[in-house]
């Protein structure tokens, strides 16, 4: 990676991460503190109040998405971390558990993820793509294992008003963060000229994309249905709230451990397709096999760090896959398209696992889970994808841009020709690269218009 690809990957991982720590905060407690609610004995509440962040998340990727193809990525960005200040600080402020989910909502709407992932897509070749949604995937896990281990010691002395309060403030740190540090992106292709609609229906229309959204679906509704469930059976398994810690720290940070090997084959070996089977069925494994039996806190760690370490491998394979099989042009929308997929997950898992766990009791929460995970691989075995393509079977090539050529509007001509994978063109130097299939591109349009040829 170039010192610039880094530098976007790094900080965009960094902007991602402090938004995700804002929410990870309150899962671990949550449902513990919504006792002290009114109206939050009731589980289904319960659930709905953690999931209705996805919910919202949900109707507004896409638009959100589409936005950033046509605007600019930052001008979304700036904007969705201000409207999830608002919602944390409402939320900070709710003594029922109405007004908790109504500021959930709202920080649910401030829907940046299609174009935080859009633009480290934008900043980084496809060569490196996986390693950047790594970098992000690892400071979402790295995010999520700190708020395991400080929400129960910032609740005991802050509150779930002051988490929501830090949630606010780490928005305002993100934003500095996104000003300060991450690159411009270079132009690019927008929706807007190929028709916002006929874009939004090839996305939805791509098979391989939408089984990956389904992946993404399943996933994050998984994970948060096991929140519902999970702390207070730790709880009654005889581990005080304040001591989660104690077992989700060690089991994060084995799960990153675990994680980096199937990244780096999926990334080096450019066969995402084997590591993505092999996690979902660990998924599958680990649902069936927490729904099965009581478990003691050694079984469940054990347990949770395998689920974590396939979870954080997902993170970030399937976004990488999404970027790189979505057309350039309508990048932003598929992403759009796949976060709302995610984040219907979340809001769905919160829904199911509220609804189960308080009819048929935890262990048919995980059993629901389990059988979603297996229709994920079912799907994900049929699955064919141009990712898959051998990585001798892309060429690096650099041409000299003629002098009557303008370098700016290059780019967006070189992005739809045939066999095109990648271009970046550089006008300090007047050089274009590119990255192409070999043996199926359309060498002729290339060069003519490098040269300017008619």
């Amino acid at each position: 990676m170039t010192a610039s690809e880094l530098r976007a990957g790094l900080s965009l991982a960094g902007v991602f991460g402090l938004r995700m720590l804002g929410l990870f905060l309150i899962l671990p407690v949550f449902a513990v503190h919504a006792r002290a609610l009114e109206g939050g004995g009731n589980l289904l509440l319960v659930g709905i109040a953690l999931g209705a962040y996805g919910l919202a998340q949900a109707m507004l990727q896409i638009p959100f998405g589409m936005a950033s193809d046509r605007w600019g990525r930052k001008p979304v960005i700036y904007t969705g971390l201000i409207v999830f200040a608002l919602g944390s600080l409402l939320a900070a402020f709710a003594t029922d558990i109405w007004t908790a989910i109504a500021g959930r909502v709202l920080q649910g709407a401030g829907a940046i993820s299609s174009a935080v992932i859009a633009l480290a897509a934008d900043l980084t070749r496809e060569r490196h793509r996986t390693k950047t949604m790594a970098l992000i995937g690892a400071m979402i896990g790295f995010s999520f294992a700190l708020s395991l281990v400080a929400a129960p010691l910032l609740y005991r002395w802050i509150g779930m008003g002051g988490l929501f309060g830090a949630t606010a403030g780490l928005a305002i740190v993100s934003m500095w963060v996104l000003r300060a540090l991450v690159p411009e992106a270079p132009r690019r292709v927008q929706a807007v000229q190929a028709g916002a609609r006929r874009v939004l229906g090839q996305c939805l229309r791509h098979r391989p994309l939408m089984s990956l959204n389904l992946g993404i679906f399943v996933l994050h509704l998984t994970q948060m249905a096991m929140f519902v469930v999970l702390p207070p059976r730790l709880v009654d398994a005889g581990l005080p709230l304040a001591d989660h810690w104690k077992l989700y720290l060690p089991v994060v940070l084995a799960s990153f451990v675990l994680m980096l090997p199937f990244v780096v084959f999926a990334d080096r070996r450019n066969r995402p397709k084997p590591v993505l089977v092999t996690m979902i069925a660990l998924l599958v494994a680990v649902q069936f096999a927490l729904g099965g039996m009581h478990h003691g806190l050694l079984a469940l760690a054990a347990l949770m760090g395998v689920f974590f370490a396939a979870f954080n491998v997902l993170e970030a394979l399937i976004p990488s896959l999404v970027s790189r099989i979505a057309p350039t042009e309508a990048r932003g929308t598929a992403i759009g398209v796949y976060n709302t997929s995610q984040t219907l997950g979340l809001f769905c898992g919160g829904l199911l696992g509220g609804a189960l766990a308080g009819r048929y009791g935890a262990e048919t929460v995980y059993g629901a889970c389990a059988l979603l995970a297996a229709l994920w691989l079912v799907v994900a075995l049929r699955m064919r994808t141009i990712a898959e393509r051998r990585v001798n079977d892309l060429a690096d090539l650099t041409f000299s841009i003629a002098s009557e050529v303008d370098p700016a509007g290059l780019r967006e001509a070189l992005v739809r020709v045939r066999g095109v994978q990648e271009v970046e063109v550089s006008e300090q130097e007047r050089v274009a690269r590119l990255r192409v299939i070999s043996g199926d591109w359309d060498e002729g349009s290339v060069r003519k218009l490098i040269t300017g040829g008619v």
